[in-house]
C-alpha cells in the first residue's frame, strides 16, 4: 500500500523540480529519500516563494506519484549533486495550508502547527493526503494509488 508524504521546500525550487520531473529534499540528502517509495505520493508545502524569504506564502505548491527507481545524484554545478527521486506530477492549484489547518490530522489543534514541517519530510495519512488532493483540485487516481 502507497505511502503519503509532504515534503517542504521554497515555491521556486518546487517548480524547478516539477518542471524537470523530479524532487529533492534537505538539501540533496540522501536517506530522507530512500523512506519514499516507488508508488507513493508527495505533497510540496513551501512556506516561502523563496528560500530564506518571509513572504508568508505557506501553501501546498505540487502534488505527484513517486516514479519506479531509486535515489540518484543530480548535477547543480558549482559542486552541487543532490540526491533526486523521480515523480509524476499531477496537474494542480497551489492552495494555502491556513484554511486547512483545523481539518487535517497533523495540524488540528496545534498552535505549533508549523513544528513538524521543519523536519523537511514526513509522512500524513491517508485522510490528510486525499484532504489536500481535493484542495489541489487534483485526481486522486492521477496522484497515488490508495
Amino acid at each position: 500500500m502507497a505511502k503519503h508524504w509532504i515534503a517542504v521546500a521554497s515555491a521556486e525550487h518546487v517548480r524547478r523540480g516539477r518542471a524537470a520531473g523530479f524532487m529533492q529534499v534537505n538539501h540533496g540528502k540522501a536517506a530522507p529519500l530512500r523512506r519514499i517509495k516507488p508508488g507513493d505520493g508527495i505533497i510540496y508545502y513551501s512556506p516561502s516563494t523563496v528560500l530564506g524569504e518571509k513572504d508568508g506564502l505557506q501553501s501546498f505548491t505540487a502534488i505527484g506519484t513517486v516514479r519506479e527507481g531509486e535515489p540518484y545524484q543530480g548535477d547543480m554545478g558549482g559542486g552541487f549533486t543532490p540526491f533526486r527521486r523521480d515523480v509524476d506530477w499531477a496537474k494542480a492549484e497551489e492552495t494555502p495550508i491556513k484554511p486547512l489547518l483545523e481539518q487535517l490530522d497533523f495540524t488540528k489543534g496545534k498552535s505549533n502547527w508549523g513544528y513538524q514541517l521543519r523536519f523537511g519530510l514526513f509522512e500524513i495519512d491517508e485522510h490528510d493526503f486525499r484532504l489536500i488532493v481535493a484542495a489541489m483540485g487534483a485526481e486522486i487516481e492521477a496522484v497515488a494509488k490508495l
